[in-house]
């Protein structure tokens, strides 16, 4: 039974292509971890692998909810496990790859003792101002108050509903992962790749760019029909959210583009403390002279 490889990394380091063609080499398929690329709709944004890189290599996890239903962790981990089972049953290596550092966190240490979603809490808190909800915060549970993405208000939405709901601080019940669902296999690997921050930013401008270029706005335009605006986690994707402020006539293309490529320079260094701070990898640096066939050789030589 091959061991699952683990591929992380920050948006735009390049790491899909290193699995995609470690795959075609070591007779891999690819879970993956993303949790924008579950829902079907959001192509362009979320930089989904195209047709012709699906049919090279089979990719899971990619597609699997509609826009109009909420997807979380627990959901991927059950998702991931299939996908392994059935990626091992054909004699082939499961090669996990994204930057949702949660996701592979929750697969390989599980879930912790939070409770389930409360439907009349979460409606309560979601209808208030994220401001109340981040002064609830700082007075309940400071410690998760200085961690938290203060922007993204699912993320605060779910730390006040485990207060609420168990009365203890958020931080204490996470830190409290499940042990005996850790995966404990010295044989797979957890490789985060990194590169200089001027070459992940040029990189980085490049993918906002030809997202751009390749109809973002008017994707974003037929998803709007489809219910994007009412999935408050959809709309957290980075470039969606910008571009609807766009159509509402908040700011201009050109502003719009600038500030996605800033909010994903901001979302690649978040990322970065994450695997830095939660993530027992080993780092592998990119070059921007780095060809793939350089890389994968390095791969198999590292560690």
């Amino acid at each position: 039974m091959k061991s699952p490889i683990f591929i992380a990394g920050p948006t735009a380091v390049g790491k899909s292509e290193i699995a995609l063609r470690l795959a075609e080499k070591i007779g891999g398929e690819i879970i993956s971890v993303d949790s924008m690329q579950v829902y079907r709709g959001l192509d362009i944004g979320t930089a989904k692998p195209s047709p012709a890189e699906r049919a090279k290599v089979p990719h899971h996890l990619i597609d699997v909810c509609d826009l109009t239903k909420a997807f979380d962790a627990a959901q991927f981990i059950r998702h991931a496990q299939t996908a392994v089972a059935e990626i091992q049953s054909r004699n082939k290596t499961p090669i996990f790859c994204g930057g949702t550092g949660l996701y592979f966190k929750a697969f390989l240490e599980g879930l912790g003792e939070a409770p389930a979603t409360d439907a009349n809490v979460r409606a309560e808190l979601e209808a208030a101002p994220l401001e109340k909800l981040l002064e609830e915060l700082q007075e309940r549970d400071p410690a998760t108050f200085e961690k938290i993405d203060r922007q993204n208000p699912r993320r605060v939405v779910r730390a006040v509903e485990v207060i609420r709901l168990t009365g203890k601080k958020f931080s204490e019940q996470r830190s409290n992962w499940n042990p005996e669902s850790r995966i404990q296999n010295p044989e797979s690997r957890f490789i985060c790749f990194i590169r200089a921050s001027s070459d992940l930013q040029k990189r980085i401008d490049r993918r906002v760019d030809e997202m751009f270029r390749r109809g973002l706005v008017a994707e974003t335009e037929q998803l709007l029909k489809h219910g994007l605006a009412e999935n408050k986690f959809a709309m957290q994707a980075i470039g969606y959210r910008q571009v609807v402020e766009h159509l509402q006539g908040e700011r201009d293309l050109a502003a719009t583009i600038e500030l996605v490529k800033i909010r994903t320079r901001q979302f690649a260094k978040r990322q970065l403390t994450w695997f830095r701070r939660h993530g027992n990898c080993e780092w592998m640096e990119l070059k921007s002279d780095n060809s793939v066939d350089e890389i994968l050789a390095k791969l198999a030589t590292h560690g």
